[in-house]
């Protein structure tokens, strides 16, 4: 499953390290964050609960990016 999220960064770099953050987060087959359209598109691994896969993503990107914010 494939979907697409709002989320607020401050710089392409912020959005590089949210995007590598996100990948490491078990449940994420990809994930690529977008500075200029502040989206970030997540494919699933199938079966997974989506909003906890998101609730650690967030977790792992607050990390590199603690003002960052993901809208699920």
């Amino acid at each position: 499953m494939k979907k697409t999220y709002n989320i607020e960064v401050d710089c392409a770099n912020c959005a590089q390290k949210m995007e590598d953050a996100a990948n490491t987060v078990e449940g994420i087959i990809k994930a690529t964050v977008s500075f200029m359209t502040q989206k970030m598109n997540v494919e699933f691994a199938e079966g997974v609960n989506e909003k906890n896969v998101m609730k650690e993503v967030l977790k792992a990107c607050k990390k590199v990016e603690d003002d960052c914010e993901i809208e699920f």
